[in-house]
């Protein structure tokens, strides 16, 4: 089977073409612009795009492929220099998404995966009140928006066309080779420095890149997937403490948490102006993977301690590298 990825060069992409050149009976294709992928495997079919847009020629790319993966966005940043946001999101996640899918539903492909965002849901939880994958979207930002409507769009392509939409809402996504935040966490805690979140009762939930890749590759094939939302996380659920001190535990450095109240940390947050941050740190976000799990018949194989101590040894080895 032919399966078209997007996306191949990210974080998460490069992952999902790993696990799709591992297959025996796949035949993945990458589209990419720009330079080769590096140590692309051999079995890999490369195609030159002009990126994603409205106006983009899919056709070669799509050649003979029967489920694309749609992994390329513009993806969602912090301090957003564009005049118009969300307009910027929605030329490329919205018009260049669109266009890939009516192209390739024209050229008979049979099923499309659509890699969204949490963020199509909101932007937190009270605790123990996740989100779920049919409840009504209540995107906050651009980036959200736009995904949003780049999900209803293909919605009403499968509808027109018969073509199979499934569309996957991942969580914040860790693993080896993870950046931003994250990183920023394991280099802390690697230095031993004290940070004051030994007191953050928040629950939010994450999904490791294994997990996640694995359930991209169950939507290629599986019947009950089609035409479905799901929501993906490692179903299991960590406070901001939590997660430190396991990740301490991971990279061999006890965690030094300070008790500070959450209360404190969110207003000197808000005080600097950084309220989005104190956000993903006191407050919750939390998703219900029921339906992904009974649907689906899957479990996330990886347990969150294996898929930290994975995440904490590729940074040890290449912090030491440094």
């Amino acid at each position: 089977m032919r399966v078209l990825l997007t996306g191949a060069t990210g974080f998460v992409g490069r992952a999902v073409l790993g696990r799709l050149a591992a297959s025996n009976d796949l035949e993945p294709v990458a589209a990419i612009r720009g330079h080769a992928l590096p140590d692309c495997p051999q079995n890999v079919t490369t195609v030159r795009t002009a990126g994603l847009h409205a106006d983009t020629d899919w056709s070669e790319a799509l050649d003979q492929v029967a489920v694309v993966i749609h992994g390329a966005a513009r993806v969602h940043v912090m301090n957003d220099t564009e005049s118009d946001p969300l307009e910027a999101f929605r030329k490329v996640n919205v018009e260049g998404t669109l266009k890939l899918a009516r192209q390739a539903a024209s050229l008979g492909v049979r099923r499309f995966i659509f890699i969204s965002s949490i963020k199509v849901n909101g932007e937190g939880t009270p605790v123990n009140e996740p989100y779920v994958a049919d409840a009504p979207p209540a995107p906050a930002d651009p980036y959200g928006v736009s995904k949003m409507e780049a999900e209803q769009g293909l919605r009403d392509i499968a509808v027109q066309t018969g073509m199979e939409v499934v569309i996957i809402r991942p969580t914040l996504v860790y693993g080896p080779g993870v950046k931003a935040n994250f990183l920023n966490m394991m280099r802390w805690l690697d230095k031993g420095i004290p940070l004051p979140f030994g007191a953050i009762h928040n629950r939010r939930s994450l999904v490791a890149l294994d997990n996640l890749v694995d359930l991209i590759v169950t939507c290629i094939r599986h019947p009950a997937a089609a035409n479905q939302t799901f929501l993906v996380s490692d179903g299991e659920d960590l406070s901001t403490t939590q997660l430190l001190r396991r990740m301490g535990q991971a990279l061999g450095k006890p965690a030094r948490l300070l008790p500070v109240p959450s209360v404190l940390l969110e207003r000197s947050a808000q005080l600097l102006g950084k309220r989005a941050l104190s956000q993903r740190l006191c407050g919750s976000l939390q998703v219900d993977i029921t339906k992904t799990r009974e649907l689906l018949d899957w479990t996330p194989p990886v347990s969150v301690d294996n898929a930290l101590r994975s995440t904490a040894t590729y940074f040890l080895n290449k912090e030491r590298q440094r």
